[in-house]
């Protein structure tokens, strides 16, 4: 019976001490008045892998290297859609170094940016000339709907070069063919070289009958060209692999409340690398 009487006050001591209330912390860094941003590497280049990009350094430090090499058309920080590099937000430095990856790197791209404390795209698009950078658009809104929703966002930029070290004059118009109409849909106004539309909404009419569940569905898209008097002078004329001229047309799986970049770029008038829209998921 002293045993058990032992054990009992035992286990009473135990519980009590278990029962205190602890602090539980995490080795985190907060992200107020910090400058998030992404890389997009939108050089009209080849994917070969002398213009890889095996190292990026931010202010001097290291951010990537070898392990994860940035190819032409691609975004850093690689992984999921919500990851961003950091830095103090003001003048920062991008340095990139090319290889290939078993020589010794040179360095190719030496520009400074302004970033704010806040969420941003950053483009890279000629070694020449600073980076152009985008207000990311977050925090998102959404459509708080009682079933379903049919919406997902899409941001357009244009990136498209004519030919080497020429960028577009061209002003274009996206657009997205509407599933219940069959008719095209602008997303967003047309935009020049270097500029974005914004997030702009577009219909997903989801696939499924189920009026509570996640739905898709391929939605075809088209470009046309736009003059500074808002004239529409036809659909935009892109040059293929083949050497031939034909009107850009393309499609992509869109879910409903997903956010999409969508981005122009390679030659317009060079069949390699041919021009063609570079997705990333924003959300």
């Amino acid at each position: 019976m002293k045993i058990f009487k032992y054990l009992s006050l035992l286990m009473a001591v135990v519980l009590a001490v278990s029962c205190e209330k602890n602090e539980i912390t995490y080795n985190a860094t907060p992200l107020t008045n910090t400058a998030q941003f992404q890389l997009h590497y939108m050089n009209p280049l080849t994917s070969v892998a002398a213009n890889y990009i095996y190292r990026i350094e931010v202010n001097d430090s290291l951010y990537t290297n070898r392990k994860a090499p940035l190819t032409p058309y691609n975004g850093a920080p690689a992984g999921a859609a919500g990851r961003f590099f950091t830095a103090e937000p003001g003048t920062v430095n991008i340095k990139m170094y090319q290889g290939p990856a078993d020589t010794l790197l040179v360095m190719v791209y030496n520009q400074d940016v302004t970033l704010s404390a806040d969420k941003q795209n950053v483009v890279i698009h000629d070694f020449a000339q600073p980076p152009v950078v985008f207000d990311n658009g977050y925090p998102y809104v959404g459509n708080i709907t009682e079933t379903t929703d049919s919406t997902a966002w899409v941001k357009f930029y244009n990136f498209l070069y004519e030919t080497a070290g020429v960028p577009t004059t061209l002003r274009i118009q996206y657009q997205y063919l509407d599933s219940r109409t069959n008719l095209p849909v602008n997303i967003g106004p047309p935009v020049s070289f270097g500029e974005s539309t914004g997030w702009q909404p577009v219909t997903v009419v989801k696939k499924t009958t189920e009026i509570i569940a996640a739905g898709s569905r391929q939605i075809y898209f088209n470009m046309r060209v736009v003059d500074a008097g808002g004239n529409d002078l036809g659909k935009l004329s892109v040059m293929n692999t083949a050497g031939a001229y034909v009107d850009y047309s393309d499609y992509w799986t869109l879910y409903i409340g997903r956010r999409y970049h969508h981005m122009m770029a390679g030659f317009r008038a060079v069949k390699s690398p041919n021009s063609s829209v570079k997705v990333f998921t924003a959300l």
